[in-house]
């Protein structure tokens, strides 16, 4: 039933109407938070530089002008002078999260109305401002938040995990949004029309949530505002970690998700179509033709999912391991209150915030 609706949720997807991109007076301020070397990071930020569109303007924030990324930047500012771009040195952090510490620094400089928030591992098409503009021609419209193809590295792991973004994660954010509406934001690339933010009490209201991008969009829709998921689809590199990073990560995303939704974290156990029917084959092999159905609704829902709505071939050889995997995570998300993001350990809260630990 659950592959049923995925597959349901993005052929509506795929049928929605696209806005047409015309000649618009909307001024778009892009907003980068670095930190360090991404992979790929030049041509992720060389993407923003070539926008097809006016006006915009590009702001980037590191925290220390040692920082790598601060290069780079400097370099593409160089290289395309026409582009009105500026680098903010944000020094340490005083919020639990630094990137709503990074936003603000950006925000309280930024000259526009529509606020583009996008991460540095995030590449795009040279009509994606264009594009989002056309979309905030619907004065109802307050925020979207863009979907987005996973772009593997190198490395087997950052493989599995890429084939578990394109096709389990987003089963999930399509059949939400069209179950019950956009009530939420994912947090690569997520556009605010400014005076939501104003109204919010400012990006300073998240600076202590790990998980600040389903909040946002979670409160926003809460409190009436228009958000809905972007027909603008965007590259998210997710680089090449070693396994000990990537696991890392991955639990501290389930531990996050726990504690931002736990009600929904517990119901995630019905979106695991081929553990669960992998479980039932061990305990009553007589219902492999149940299984087998399993598997055809499965790899019916990532093909759709990935292939035919994302644009990402699926590896069918890896789709098993990364369900299992999947799953594997899952089950740990349930333990332990603590998780380690850039360098640092934090304590998660009950309600989704988190304090730095002793």
């Amino acid at each position: 039933m659950y592959c049923s609706l995925a597959i349901i949720a993005a052929l509506r997807y795929l049928r929605t109407d696209r806005p047409r991109a015309e000649a618009i007076d909307t001024s778009i301020s892009i907003l980068k938070p670095l930190s360090g070397l991404d992979e790929g990071l030049v041509e992720n930020l060389r993407s923003f530089f070539e926008q097809d569109y006016q006006p915009f303007e590009l702001l980037f924030a590191v925290r220390h002008n040692c920082d790598p990324a601060a290069s780079v930047v400097r370099m593409l500012m160089a290289e395309y002078p026409a582009v009105r771009a500026e680098l903010v040195v944000t020094g340490e952090p005083p919020y639990p999260n630094a990137k709503v510490f990074s936003l603000k620094c950006m925000l309280d400089r930024a000259r526009y109305g529509l606020i583009v928030m996008s991460d540095s591992d995030i590449r795009v098409s040279t009509s994606f401002c264009s594009n989002i503009a056309a979309e905030f021609r619907d004065s109802g419209l307050d925020l979207v938040t863009c979907p987005y193809q996973a772009v593997a590295g190198s490395s087997f792991w950052s493989r599995l995990e890429a084939v578990g973004m394109n096709t389990d994660f987003h089963a999930g954010v399509f059949t939400a949004a069209m179950l019950e509406g956009a009530k939420f934001a994912v947090g690569p690339t997520i556009v605010a029309r400014r005076h939501l933010l104003d109204a919010l009490g400012g990006i300073e209201r998240f600076k202590d949530y790990l998980a600040e991008d389903f909040m946002l969009g979670k409160i926003a829709a809460d409190q009436g505002f228009g958000v809905r998921l972007s027909s603008q689809i965007v590259q998210h590199r997710i680089g090449s970690e070693p396994a000990a990073q990537n696991f890392a990560h991955r639990l501290r995303w389930a531990r996050s998700t726990r504690r931002s939704r736990p009600a929904g974290y517990i119901g995630e156990f019905f979106t695991q179509p081929l553990p669960i029917a992998l479980a039932v084959l061990l305990m009553h092999p007589g219902w492999w033709p149940l299984v087998a159905v399993t598997i055809l609704f499965r790899a019916a829902s990532a093909w759709i999912i990935s292939q035919r709505l994302l644009g990402a071939k699926v590896p069918w050889h890896l789709l098993p391991a990364q369900d299992l995997l999947g799953f594997a995570f899952w089950i740990a998300g349930f333990f332990g209150n603590s998780v380690h993001w850039r360098g640092r350990r934090y304590i998660l809260n009950r309600d989704g915030t988190v304090v730095p630990a002793a």
